[in-house]
């Protein structure tokens, strides 16, 4: 079964093989983990019961193409609690004393 088949699967690029999903390197370099992340939550809200074994494989080719195009064409959210827990701001000049200053 392919769900037995993508189970085994570590790397990113052996999912877009295996599904024959046609990838950009350079977008799966950069956002491997989303995409693999944003895969999972779509077949996961997907009701596979009942399906046909290639009906299954169809539906898991749709997931991974539309979590790599989410990235691809940058509308893909990074979800990983790093991403959620960063505070970008600026910081002025005047607010960085050097350690001797202190």
């Amino acid at each position: 079964m392919i769900l037995d088949t993508l189970a085994t699967l570590s790397a990113a690029e052996q999912f877009f093989e295996t599904l024959r999903v046609p990838f950009d390197p350079s977008v799966v370099n950069v956002s491997r983990l989303h995409i693999l992340k944003r895969f999972k939550e779509v077949l996961r809200s997907t009701d596979l019961d009942g399906l046909r074994e290639y009906e299954v494989e169809a539906v898991c080719r749709a997931a991974l193409i539309e979590a790599y195009e989410d990235f691809a064409e940058g509308r893909g959210t990074k979800t990983f609690k790093v991403f959620k827990d960063a505070h970008p701001g600026f910081v002025g000049l005047n607010e960085i004393r050097p350690l001797a200053a202190r």
